[in-house]
C-alpha cells in the first residue's frame, strides 16, 4: 500500500473507532469507495511503466556505448595504419635506390667479376627489404602492360606506339606500392598513345 492510502485508511479507522461512523462513511462515499486491490493494481501498473521506461533508456544507452566503442576501435585502427604508412613511405626511396642500382648493374653486364659480386650483394639487400615490407603488408603494384588506372598510377608521359592498345602502361619510372589494400604510393608510368 502507498503511504497516502495508509494515512487515509488509518484516519478512517480512527474515526470509526471513536464512534463517528457517519463521518467515516461519508468520507468513503464522497471520494468514492477506495478499493485497496485497485489501488495496488494501479501502483503496480505505474511501477511497471516506470521500469519499462528505465529499461528502454538503459538499452538505448548500451547501444550508443557499443556504437561509440566500435567507432573508436575503427578510428584507432585507421590511425595505426596511417602512422605506419607514413613510416613506410619514408622507406620507399631506399627501395628506389636499390632499383636504380640493380638497373645500372643490369646495363653493365660486361663488367669485371667484382661488379657481379656487388650486384649480388645489392640484390640480396633489395630482397631482404622487400621481404620485410611484404611481412608488414606492403606489396608492389604490377604496372607494366596493365591498363592505366588513375587510382594506382601517375602518368608522367605518353609514348606513341602501335604495338599495344591506347591507355596501356608501356614503362614504369618509379614503382608504386599498396599497404593493406590502401594506396601507399602510386606508380609513375609511361602510357601508350596511338598515333
Amino acid at each position: 500500500m502507498t503511504l497516502e492510502f495508509e494515512d487515509q485508511f488509518h484516519a478512517w479507522g480512527d474515526r470509526a473507532a471513536n464512534g463517528d461512523m457517519s463521518a467515516a462513511s461519508d468520507e468513503i462515499t464522497e471520494g468514492g469507495p477506495v478499493d485497496p486491490l485497485m489501488q495496488l493494481e494501479s501502483d503496480l501498473a505505474a511501477a511497471k511503466a516506470d521500469a519499462a521506461e528505465w529499461q528502454d533508456r538503459f538499452m538505448r544507452k548500451a547501444a550508443e556505448f557499443e556504437n561509440y566503442r566500435k567507432r573508436m576501435d575503427k578510428e584507432k585502427s585507421e590511425l595505426r595504419i596511417s602512422s605506419q604508412s607514413a613510416i613506410l613511405r619514408d622507406i620507399l626511396p631506399v627501395l628506389d635506390g636499390f632499383d636504380r642500382a640493380l638497373k645500372y648493374f643490369g646495363e653493365a653486364e660486361g663488367a669485371a667479376g667484382s661488379a657481379k659480386q656487388w650486384r649480388q650483394g645489392v640484390e640480396l639487400l633489395h630482397r631482404q627489404v622487400l621481404d620485410t615490407l611484404t611481412q608488414t603488408g606492403v606489396t608492389p603494384i604490377d604496372a607494366k602492360g596493365k591498363p592505366f588506372d588513375p587510382y594506382l598510377h601517375e602518368a608522367l608521359s605518353r609514348e606513341e606506339t602501335s604495338e599495344v592498345a591506347e591507355g596501356t602502361i608501356v614503362g614504369e619510372l618509379r614503382r608504386g606500392y599498396m599497404f593493406r589494400n590502401n594506396l601507399l604510393r602510386p606508380s609513375q608510368v609511361i602510357v601508350a598513345a596511338q598515333y
